[in-house]
């Protein structure tokens, strides 16, 4: 049996490094007496539903999941796990997200936590916020992440939270030293780190405090009727302030382990003085780098831009999507339609190489992150970009049609046999109908290029029958070299983009073996016509 928690110790994908520094954490704190042995450990991620979910947030989750798992081999399973799923709900709406319906309903909405604005899709939930966490739940078991999703207006009107709340009424004024420095001078003078509910409007008040009653726990703010109001810091009256509720989550939670955006960064060390002004040791932290729409611009859920969860799983499988995550986390990203055909042949060869890998080389593997250990046998024959070029050459529309030439490729494969194949095919026309095929743009051949392609139409119909994706390589290849072209790239570069209306592809030797020798010979003969 593989002894994969000794291996864990050197491995150097940076899900286990993680892992190593919170296992250290871990093991200090029991040794100190802050926390009891083999007490749960807790991992967080945090969501704002103050628009609707995109990959970034739950590239989080995502990566967040592949820490824990690694921790649990690193320790063979001896403490006990939680991954919270945490929505800061309880946030008031400062403006309306532009790509949601109904804007003048919510516009009337204006600053009441999100938990208490309607749900302007009209799908029968109870407000906005609990329409975009189920949105996001929906996201998370899709992908079967086992998670606790908690609520921030559930947790402050239910009392969990208010003895940390009490605590920081008890510790206004140390919180108040950590918060002033970070603030503008405007700023400082009406700032508190309690944000109170008013009671006549049910917005969030950014008012400072008149006074705050440690003993009794509540605080006195004028409302926005001028009157002054005392309410008590706890059941959800107030909530706090987004800086300072970072630290009391993580001191009410006893959170382990969170990572977050590179946009957190600069923010990250008074998350963390306050966590300890509550008496909590702040978690471990990675911060990651944020993904970038095709023009370069930071991805906003407000904004709508760059991709969302179910726009990359209508064209690929969410075992790449996994991988986009898993590569280069502190690398910023572009986050677009492009990328998706490289992720998915990417994941597909990380998962053939898996079976033949020595178990050290396992743990580096993403699909091993991806699986959490488990990763299947089946693997697909043809990658996606070829299948991309197979449809372009078909003119396929549906699935038999690719099938058709699939199961000349590879005697034996079937739907029912290859059901991971079957699937890609499906993302493939889709891919092609939406993305490629706008934007192909076929052109002439030069002298030189329609000699060559007569020629390996030639050469291609007295191939041997058996001939596989190498032998047509070599062939096509010989066929560049012998009609003069001195940069073999400009050659294959002149094929696609004459015979497929783009500049690159697959390998043309394994297209041609797909889509059939004589096939291929009969395109050349129509676009050259």
């Amino acid at each position: 049996m593989t002894d994969f928690p000794a291996l864990a110790e050197n491995a150097k994908a940076w899900p286990f490094e993680l892992a190593r520094k919170l296992k250290a954490r871990v093991e200090q704190m029991e040794k100190a007496g802050q926390r009891a042995v083999g007490a749960p450990v807790i991992f967080e991620t945090g969501y704002g539903p103050s628009g609707l979910p995109h990959i970034g947030t739950f590239g989080e989750v995502v990566r967040t999941t592949m820490v824990r798992h690694a921790f649990e081999v690193l320790t063979e399973g001896v403490y006990p796990t939680q991954l919270i799923c945490f929505s800061d709900d309880m946030d008031g709406m400062r403006k309306v997200p532009g790509n949601v319906p109904n804007q003048e309903m919510l516009q009337a909405h204006l600053g009441k936590p999100l938990s208490r604005v309607p749900d302007p899709f009209g799908d029968d939930y109870e407000s906005f916020a609990y329409h975009n966490n189920a949105r996001l739940r929906a996201f998370l078991d899709s992908f079967g992440f086992e998670y606790t999703f908690m609520s921030a207006t559930e947790r402050y009107t239910s009392g969990a939270f208010d003895e940390v709340l009490v605590r920081a009424a008890e510790k206004y004024s140390d919180i108040m030293d950590v918060m002033l420095p970070t603030l503008g001078e405007e700023r400082q003078a009406t700032y508190s780190p309690f944000l109170p509910i008013s009671p006549t409007t049910g917005r969030v008040l950014y008012v400072p405090m008149k006074k705050v009653d440690a003993a009794k726990g509540e605080v006195t703010f004028a409302d926005e009727d001028g009157r002054d109001v005392t309410l008590p810091v706890t059941g959800g009256h107030v909530k706090m302030q987004w800086k300072p509720d970072f630290g009391m989550r993580w001191a009410a939670l006893g959170v382990d382990f969170e990572m977050f955006g590179k946009d957190h960064q600069a923010n990250a060390p008074v998350y963390s003085k306050i966590c300890r002004i509550l008496g909590h040791r702040p978690p471990e932290q990675y911060v990651y780098e944020l993904f970038l729409d095709e023009k370069g611009e930071k991805i906003s859920k407000t904004k709508g831009n760059g991709l969302s969860v179910e726009e990359w799983l209508a064209y690929a499988p969410t075992e790449s999507l996994s991988l986009f995550q898993f590569q280069k986390p502190r690398t910023a990203k572009k986050l677009y339609f492009d990328v998706i055909p490289k992720a998915v042949d990417e994941y597909l060869t990380f998962r053939e190489k898996y079976p033949s890998e020595e178990p050290a080389r396992q743990l580096e593997n993403p699909a091993w992150h991806i699986h959490n250990g488990n990763v299947p046998e089946e693997t697909s024959p043809i990658s996606f970009a070829l299948l991309l070029n197979l449809v372009s050459a078909a003119n396929a529309e549906d699935s038999d049609t690719l099938w058709a030439f699939i199961a000349r490729y590879a005697p034996g494969a079937s739907a029912e046999t290859h059901p991971l194949l079957d699937h890609l095919v499906g993302y493939a026309l889709r891919y092609y109908e939406d993305f490629v095929k706008p934007t192909k743009a076929y052109r002439g051949p030069s002298d030189q290029e329609r000699a060559a392609m007569l020629d390996l139409a030639e050469r291609l119909r007295s191939a041997p029958d058996e001939s596989n994706g190498e032998a047509l390589q070599t062939l096509t290849f010989s066929v560049g070299k012998d009609h003069g072209f001195e940069n073999l790239r400009d050659w294959f570069k002149a094929l696609y983009e004459v015979l497929l209306g783009q500049s690159q592809g697959p390998r043309f030797g394994s297209f041609a073996a797909l889509y059939g020798p004589e096939e291929t010979a009969c395109l050349i003969d129509e676009r050259l016509a």
